[in-house]
């Protein structure tokens, strides 16, 4: 008999990750990455259960001479965790309507652009494109414009595409716990919510108008997925706004959080650049390859159960090699734009992405390294 306090719905250990956030000050943190020496370094590789200090040390300056030990530990990790398999997905946008201003983003309110919400006979095209490519598990994005596409819209959206797809995650604007528990109920599996960056001076300058300018509603929303019971919540921060380093260990930090507090969900990181866009901003802080390299081999050193995922923003030759370094989830022949796939595929995008290449020329490439492809997220049971 399982005790009624563990079979009771998740409940949170402290009120929310804003009041463990709140002791932290961004400088601070930033001196004790850069304070990390290869001592500190030698020490994480070394131990078996790496903490917060470890992984503050394993993304410092220190720690680059170390890289390709990283990226060893972080192979075996990967496959003892994972064996030889990576999830494939796709992105489907269905709308590029959006009520914010947000500085970085090919869809911002300000951006005189065409606007395109997709209707429900449009999202079936796009549907039998991707089911055609083999593709069993879909990432629905929208703009945060909560008239045209907000609930009613996505739950439409939901119950529409749920017998075609084995697991439905959305990409959308934050919502209410009750408005997450309505679409869990109707078939959502999985939300990713980037809290772009953690600097919350900084964050108001990127969104300077709209509901997401709500640093505070933004930071919580993973609590609210977690109360309302949603199977996996995906993390991340975009790099380029403020230093990677920083915003890696606040995402790590809420990682942890979430972890202890909502343990029947699972998590998964993603790591976007701030790439080109129509009236574009230039990243303000450089993350170079051999940077993300050494955040991704340091995720997998501090968690290795963590699901690590690698979009089409990086280029052809990058993603051929960081498969084998911890990536278990990886996009292909993506279009950031409405009805990019079969509806309007010249429409706007959100950004441009950089690796170009077919789903069968990116699946070629996966089984020439050996690794098993799958096309859903990991089956699970209600």
């Amino acid at each position: 008999m399982i005790p009624k306090e563990i079979a009771n719905s998740q409940k949170p250990k402290a009120k929310s990750f804003k009041n463990i956030f709140n002791n932290y000050d961004w400088n601070s943190v930033m001196e004790s990455i850069l304070s990390k020496t290869s001592n500190d370094v030698e020490r994480a590789l070394a131990s078996d259960k790496r903490d917060l200090e470890d992984f503050k040390a394993l993304i410092s300056p220190a720690a680059k001479p170390y890289i390709e030990q990283m990226a060893q530990l972080s192979h075996q990790l990967t496959k003892k965790r994972f064996g030889n398999t990576i999830q494939m997905y796709a992105p489907m946008y269905l709308s590029n309507e959006c009520q914010n201003i947000c500085t970085y983003c090919g869809f911002s309110f300000t951006n005189k652009i065409p606007r395109r919400t997709l209707t429900d006979d449009e999202i079936l095209k796009e549907v039998a494109f991707l089911k055609n490519k083999g593709y069993d598990h879909i990432l629905l994005v929208t703009g945060e414009a909560n008239r045209t596409v907000g609930v009613d819209y996505i739950n439409n959206a939901i119950k529409l595409i749920k017998p075609h797809f084995s697991n439905i995650t959305i990409e959308v604007q934050p919502l209410d716990q009750h408005e997450y528990e309505l679409l869990i109920d109707n078939g959502l599996y999985a939300v990713l919510v980037y809290q772009e960056t953690y600097h919350r001076e900084e964050y108001k300058k990127y969104h300077p108008k709209g509901k997401k300018s709500n640093f505070s509603y933004r930071l919580d929303t993973p609590d609210r997925l977690g109360k309302a019971g949603i199977h996996k919540i995906g993390l991340g921060a975009l790099f380029g706004l403020e230093d990677w380093r920083a915003d890696s260990f606040f995402t790590a930090l809420h990682l942890k959080y979430l972890q202890k507090n909502y343990w029947k969900t699972k998590y998964s990181i993603s790591f976007p650049r701030l790439r080109p866009h129509s009236g574009g901003l230039e990243p303000k802080v450089e993350m170079t390859d051999p940077d993300l390299v050494q955040l991704i081999c340091a995720y997998r050193l501090f968690d290795e159960d963590v699901e690590l995922s690698i979009s089409t923003r990086e280029s052809e030759v990058f993603r051929n090699h960081i498969v084998q370094l911890g990536i278990t989830s990886i996009s292909a022949e993506s279009k950031t734009n409405p009805g990019g796939y079969a509806v309007e595929p010249q429409s706007l995008e959100q950004f441009e992405i950089s690796d170009e290449r077919s789903t069968e020329e990116v699946t070629a490439m996966l089984k020439e390294q050996g690794l098993e492809v799958v096309w859903k997220d990991w089956e699970h049971f209600n």
